[in-house]
């Protein structure tokens, strides 16, 4: 097996650059969980095909070289050979039935106190939950343990750990998003080997049941799982809305508030008012997606009631607010400069990976794939390379030149990283500042009408992938029946025929989220669904509502529904400001200019909210 690992050391930088070239952060949870030596296995989720393992190896803690599992048959041809091994593969052949033969290259690596990396759900997929975790990882974790007791000359001295890894990204899709890499608490093998080699019929599976189920659990716990996508889209963008600046969330809490509010909203009896609230949320995140526009930029955006046309006040109220505008732009502009260059080297990028993004627009996960890739290409085999045979040309194509010239890529490179996030922040501000104001200056017989707006109203959700499990169920299902869904929606309407839908489904959502919180604070010792070890750390566990979500007899979680808020308040979210007006009243104005609710005085569309 090589030693250099040459081909894997500039996979792994070339990973690492494309992933410091789209995601603003890669945040490592629990380096401390990571043996510096011996032998270990791997645990990753598995969401995306090349990104995750693109993360995970270029942020790997220690620098340990990760062996990936590849077809033993692949290992035939000696050029081919050398490069799986050089890049840091291992043989597995899955013909055989043999363990031994099946994991020899796995304990190859083992035995020399190497790092082994396995994604035990077995594919990549989109699903708003951990679908199924596979035997594999415990099976040759265990299979190595008792072959190390049988060869203590060839083994480690070091025994075997699994470490498992959960990759979470705050927004798959989005460039300059960030990732979240945790690593769960090591397993030993002491707990299961003894009843893995007792000899006893069915102990073996029954100690291989019992790792993988702890494997999955700490997966679990570092990941964010929904009972269904309406859910983990109404625990999103009640997260948008309590963190209007995405980036206040601390990265350390981002998957416990996460999990915090599915849970959340996984109890469908948590108030009287739920199934409005939780249409509202739904119908507001459908109509972003529908535009494109986020909460935190809407937020951010200078928008008094004065903008509605309709509105009895006096003409410089309107000019005032396009001044802001105005103002905003000039200072847009005046960044240009500075930037104008990295933009334009960039562009064809940007526009390439939107594109790029467009032919899998319902897989969320393949969409930062496609962007990543397309970028990567274009820097290392166009852009960059171009740029620097100008640059050497320059330099008469010196050896000094060529130093040089490279030297000034690199530092072009950073420069236009550095200087990205917050252009491309205040970028997207002012051009949705700009639609949003002709959207609501526009006739309101532009609207479209609310017969044409339904078809995007309600969230798409992804198609279903064919190779996971769909009997297991991590995750109890919803139990009132939600509206079915379809996945392929009509294309998208302008703005400006939507803008107005959009800051009235701002309002009502916010306004309803509002008094659904008002009324667990009231009813504060009402029980919602938690997380087992959310539950454990905040709330409680029973069975006393008999089994359990995974329909094994395992324990249900709950918390407090006082406890909740306190938790989601300390961490910075927003609940206060939710009365506040959002845009001012003119936003909550329908299509037909009725006010949908004042000051509380006016009666909800949806007839179940019940004012706190």
């Amino acid at each position: 097996m090589s030693n250099a690992y040459v081909l894997h050391r500039i996979i792994r930088r070339l990973a690492g650059w494309a992933v410091w070239s789209f995601f603003t952060e890669v945040h490592v949870i629990g380096e401390e969980n990571v043996p510096k030596e011996g032998p270990i296995i791997v645990t990753a989720t598995h969401h995306n095909m090349m990104l995750d393992p693109a993360i995970l190896s270029s942020t790997f803690p220690h620098q340990r070289i990760l062996h990936y599992w590849s077809k033993a048959s692949l290992f035939g041809n000696p050029v081919v050979k050398y490069i799986l091994l050089s890049s840091g593969n291992i043989p597995v052949d899955r013909k055989s039935k043999d363990r031994n033969v099946l994991f020899r290259g796995t304990f190859d690596a083992l035995a020399k106190g190497l790092a082994v990396a396995l994604f035990p759900e077995g594919t990549s997929y989109t699903e708003p939950r951990i679908m199924q975790v596979k035997d594999g990882a415990a099976w040759a974790a265990m299979e190595y343990t008792s072959w190390a007791l049988d060869n203590p000359g060839l083994a480690s001295p070091i025994p075997i750990t699994i470490v498992p890894a959960a990759i979470v990204y705050t927004n798959k899709s989005k460039y300059r998003s960030s990732v979240i890499m945790e690593f769960g608490r090591p397993i030993k093998m002491d707990a299961y080997k003894e009843e893995f080699m007792s000899g006893i019929e069915g102990g073996p599976r029954a100690a291989i049941k019992r790792l993988t189920h702890a494997i999955e659990s700490e997966l679990i716990e570092a990941t964010i799982n929904a009972p269904d996508w309406d859910t983990l889209y109404a625990a999103r963008i009640a997260r948008d809305l309590l963190w209007e600046d995405h980036k206040s969330i601390n990265l350390d809490e981002f998957v416990p508030i996460s999990q915090t509010l599915v849970d959340l909203f996984s109890t469908t009896n948590a108030t009287a008012n739920f199934n409005s609230v939780k249409r509202n949320l739904l119908e507001y995140y459908s109509l972003l997606q529908t535009t494109e526009l986020t909460n935190s930029v809407l937020s951010a955006l200078p928008l008094p009631r004065t903008l509605d046309p309709d509105h009895s006040t006096p003409l410089p109220g309107r000019l005032r607010t396009l001044g802001v505008l105005v103002r905003d732009t000039i200072s847009a502009l005046a960044r240009l400069p500075f930037f104008f260059l990295p933009l334009i080297a960039h562009l064809p990028i940007y526009i390439l990976g939107r594109l790029g993004a467009r032919l899998v627009e319902h897989e969320e996960e393949t969409q930062a794939q496609n962007k990543v890739i397309i970028g990567l290409l274009f820097l290392l085999l166009i852009i960059y390379p171009l740029a620097f045979w100008i640059l050497w040309a320059l330099f008469l194509y010196t050896r000094t030149g060529a130093v040089l010239a490279a030297v000034t890529v690199w530092l072009f490179a950073m420069y236009h990283t550095k200087l990205i996030n917050d252009n491309y922040e205040h970028a997207k501000r002012l051009v949705a500042a700009w639609r949003v104001l002709v959207g609501v200056w526009a006739p309101k017989s532009w609207d479209l009408p609310l017969a044409a707006l339904s078809q995007y109203t309600t969230p798409a959700t992804p198609p279903e992938n064919p190779w996971i499990q769909k009997t297991k169920q991590t995750i109890a299902p919803p139990t009132v029946e939600e509206p079915p869904v379809t996945s392929v929606r009509k294309r998208r309407p302008p703005t400006r025929r939507v803008i107005r839908h959009v800051l009235r489904a701002r309002a009502e959502a916010a306004k309803s989220l509002a008094t659904f919180f008002d009324q667990l604070d009231n009813d504060g010792e009402t029980k919602v669904k938690a997380s087992i070890h959310l539950a454990r750390t905040y709330g409680w566990v029973d069975n006393v509502d008999g089994t359990a979500a995974r329909g094994d007899n395992e324990p249900l979680g709950w918390r407090h529904a006082r406890e909740v808020l306190f938790f989601l308040r300390k961490r910075g979210a927003k609940v206060a400001s939710l009365q506040r007006g959002i845009e001012g009243e003119w936003a909550a104005l329908n299509s037909d200019g009725e006010t949908s609710f004042v000051d509380g005085s006016e009666n909800s569309r949806d007839e179940d909210v019940v004012s706190a």
